[in-house]
């Protein structure tokens, strides 16, 4: 078989060619030139990111004819050989396969001797944390004290699981995720030396899918390209990869926002019967929502978004949500994409954090419908207080505002206390007469409970009762004093019988109200106080009398004058 896979034929073969580690590449090609290289390295990262590559390359340098050099000649025997794997001085080793004691014990026993065709014997470990414990402390003594013509490369996607004897005797080096920039540049390099025309938006995608990995996005670049017909194309990575394209994301992330349930169900079931995984469904649309939520806030980063490209659609869209659902969207999927890892059937999971998602939108309009109606309702009901109104003092025979100004004389009179109140204010005076400490506290103790039952039977009947408050009681009727003129008419006329039940229920024989409003209830009661106050003979001692019988001794605070 004469063809090689991309990631084989463009593995990196100087330290410059590994692509995005540049903080290590440099280091090392600095430690070649001066020849103060460690006796151990240990190469740790995500896979795909140039850990064996890198090995590889420095094994040729330090044993290239033409060293010390800061990259291999790759021209020289000694190159040509490790390159080919010719050379038995340069050993690349799987932990995953030879993890026992004995292979490890081999190599201690042949580290001494001297090697045959180059200067340097180079040990290359690659997933060294798959060592068992017995063969990591066969290998330590080695690390420890080894001879001066061996050098140990130690690689490992997992270094929390190596010992820390074994890595505080290496010179550690930790290899990055390589960033999709870096990634679409290196596969354009490699497609126009290929003479093969791509997209951008399909480099970007096998970059994105790649996951940092560049091995990766070398098997999907090659993959992609023997799928595609002339030209590579994102329908055709979207096909290989199981992703799914930002016109798909769009639609059922505006379906769910619109709480559309069927759409979005109709759209998910055929995702996934065009044979898009669910798990990695789920991962595009967190990192989608993640993208809106980024532009939102910060819409210069637009090179920061991982699967959303930035268009006039996106940024109308992204302008539309609100801060505190895409957040709570966000954690709603991250929470099943944690279930849906260990379920035999994750598309169930998925379809139900959509759907929860999707009531909630479904709710929350039902809310705003709901509130509008009742603000509707409201203004109806206070047109109508208002025309009752009108009518009660057209009865009185008050004519008008505009006929009453035709029939003023050019000199202004004087202002008239309006019938109604003068009839409140005399009412409330003969109420007080009767009025005791111990009837107000009756009503005071069970006023929660005339609100909730008001609630019950008529809300905006509790919204006008919410501005009032009891401020006197007799035997038989509560004194209501009210802060806005509207809230007590509409008390007086329209829900005056419900009050009247629920009094009649709640505080028995205080069956009957009467209102006022609490600039009133102060003139009135300053004017009863007083009143009485003159009647006795002493006036300090009557106020304080009559003030104590009112609203009750905790409530009075006595100065000296």
């Amino acid at each position: 078989m004469s063809y090689q896979a991309l990631y084989r034929v463009w593995r990196p073969q100087l330290l410059k060619d590994v692509v995005g580690q540049e903080h290590i590449t440099k280091t090392l090609q600095n430690a070649l030139l001066q020849e103060k290289l460690s006796h151990a390295y240990l190469f740790s990262g995500p896979r795909g990111t140039g850990k064996t590559s890198a090995a590889k390359i420095i094994a040729k340098a330090i044993n290239c004819e033409q060293a010390p050099v800061a990259e291999p000649c790759n021209e020289c025997k000694a190159c040509l050989g490790i390159t080919s794997g010719a050379i038995v001085d340069v050993m690349e080793i799987d932990a995953a396969s030879n993890n026992g004691v004995d292979e490890i014990r081999d190599i201690r026993d042949k580290v001494k001797f001297a090697p045959n065709e180059v200067r340097y014997k180079v040990y290359i470990i690659d997933e060294v944390h798959m060592l068992s414990t017995g063969a990591f402390n066969a290998l330590l003594k080695t690390l420890e004290e080894p001879p001066s013509h061996v050098l140990f490369i130690l690689a490992t996607t997992e270094p929390h699981k190596i010992p820390l004897t074994i890595i505080s005797r290496c010179q550690r080096f930790d290899f990055k995720r390589i960033t999709n920039q870096a990634i679409v540049s290196r596969l354009q390099y490699i497609l126009d030396h290929d003479q093969v025309e791509a997209d951008s938006e399909a480099l970007m995608l096998i970059a994105r899918a790649a996951e940092g990995g560049m091995r990766d996005a070398l098997s999907l670049l090659d993959q992609a390209i023997s799928f595609a017909e002339e030209k590579l194309v994102i329908d055709d990575v979207l096909a290989i990869t199981g992703a799914v394209s930002q016109e798909a994301l769009r639609e059922i992330v505006q379906s769910v926002h619109e709480g559309d349930t069927v759409t979005v169900m109709q759209q998910l079931d055929r995702m996934i019967g065009e044979g898009k995984e669910p798990l990695r469904l789920v991962e595009d649309l967190v990192y989608y929502f993640r993208d809106l939520l980024l532009f939102k806030h910060a819409p210069q980063a637009g090179d920061l978004l991982e699967r959303a490209k930035v268009d006039e659609h996106f940024q109308t869209f992204s302008s539309e949500l609100q801060t505190e659902w895409l957040y709570a969207t966000i954690e709603s999927l991250n929470a099943s994409q944690q279930e849906m890892k260990w379920s035999a059937h994750p598309k169930i999971f998925l379809e139900l954090a959509l759907m929860k998602i999707v009531n909630q939108q479904i709710s929350k309009k039902q809310s705003i419908d709901v509130a509008s109606s009742n603000e509707v309702v409201s203004l109806r009901e206070k047109v109508e207080g208002l025309e009752n109104i009108i009518q009660r003092l057209q009865k009185q025979g008050i004519q008008p505002a505009a006929t009453e100004e035709r029939q003023t004389s050019p000199q202004r009179k004087a202002k008239k206390v309006p019938t109604q109140t003068r009839v409140a204010t005399a009412r409330v005076m003969e109420i007080l007469k009767e009025a005791d400490k111990k009837s107000l506290q009756n009503v005071t103790a069970k006023w929660a409970d005339v609100m909730e039952r008001m609630k019950v039977k008529n809300v905006p009947g509790h919204a006008w009762l919410s501005d009032s408050k009891p401020v006197a009681a007799s035997k038989s009727t509560v004194v209501l004093a009210f802060q806005n003129e509207m809230h007590r008419d509409m008390m007086d006329t329209k829900f005056r019988e419900i009050l009247e039940q629920i009094f009649t229920e709640t505080l028995q024989e205080q069956g009957s109200f009467i209102t006022l409003l609490a600039e009133q209830w102060e003139k009135v009661k300053e004017e009863f106080v007083t009143e009485k106050s003159s009647a006795s003979g002493d006036e300090t001692d009557s106020l304080i009398d009559e003030a104590v019988k009112l609203v009750g001794e905790d409530l009075i605070e006595i100065t000296e004058g």
